[in-house]
């Protein structure tokens, strides 16, 4: 009788994989996909006006490893897996059309897709693409993820350190299905990454501060969601 051996729930990546994937890229193509973490706008839907976190947001699908934008681009979460805020239409500003069509963005995709913990049909998988910057000031406390220790709700999430820069503190941590911490690390290099299966972990960071001696700084982030698609 055979046993099923589940594989580990998360990969954590050095820059290493995405370096190998983006080999290719013309290294004006890169630069300028990294400077678009300078035109995000702030995002809307935090609370109290809140004005520390940037975004922009893509929804895409995958056919023949191409990305095909999709005609919506709402993100919307259940209450369920989000108690901050689930239920709510949040309609980012979309992904510029230079990052959204960039081939720097797809062979990114593909290289996660290549390295998940877990297995996904690529013939009918969603791709959703987070540009997310925060800011740490002295005035305002900076929460990479408001929510606390959470989830997506779908299947992969991968997140891709792009550059951090006067900022301490960040720790991304990992929980098993009962809360209970199973790994932490601090995303140091750019291009460095975790992806997780969404369903069988939950997640955090820590907040961030300026770094010392430092009255700002930035931590900015892609997050790629990968889910089975329902039509």
């Amino acid at each position: 009788m055979s046993v099923a051996i589940e594989t580990i729930p998360f990969h954590h990546s050095s820059p290493a994989l995405l370096g190998d994937a983006l080999a290719g890229c013309p290294e004006r193509a890169l630069k300028d996909f990294i400077r678009s973490w300078a035109d995000l706008p702030v995002d809307a839907y935090l609370p109290d006006g809140a004005t520390f976190r940037q975004r922009r947001y893509g929804r895409f699908r995958l056919a023949n490893d191409q990305l095909t934008p999709t005609d919506s681009a709402v993100f919307e979460q259940s209450a369920e897996v989000n108690t901050l805020f689930g239920g709510v239409e949040r309609r980012f500003e979309p992904l510029a059309d230079a990052v959204a069509s960039s081939e720097v963005l797809r062979k990114i995709v593909l290289a996660f897709l290549d390295n998940l913990p877990g297995e996904i049909d690529r013939a009918a998988t969603g791709v959703g693409v987070h540009q997310i910057r925060i800011v740490a000031g002295r005035d305002e406390s900076s929460m990479p993820a408001p929510e606390g220790i959470h989830e997506d709700g779908h299947h992969f999430v991968a997140q891709v350190l792009i550059n951090r820069e006067d900022v301490a503190g960040g720790e991304s941590r990992l929980y098993d299905r009962d809360k209970q911490p199973i790994f932490r690390t601090t995303l140091i290099q750019p291009f460095e990454s975790i992806v997780i299966d969404d369903r069988r972990v939950f997640h955090g960071v820590s907040a961030i501060t300026p770094a010392d001696g430092a009255e700002r700084g930035v931590r900015d982030m892609m997050l790629i969601d990968f889910f089975p698609l329902t039509d």
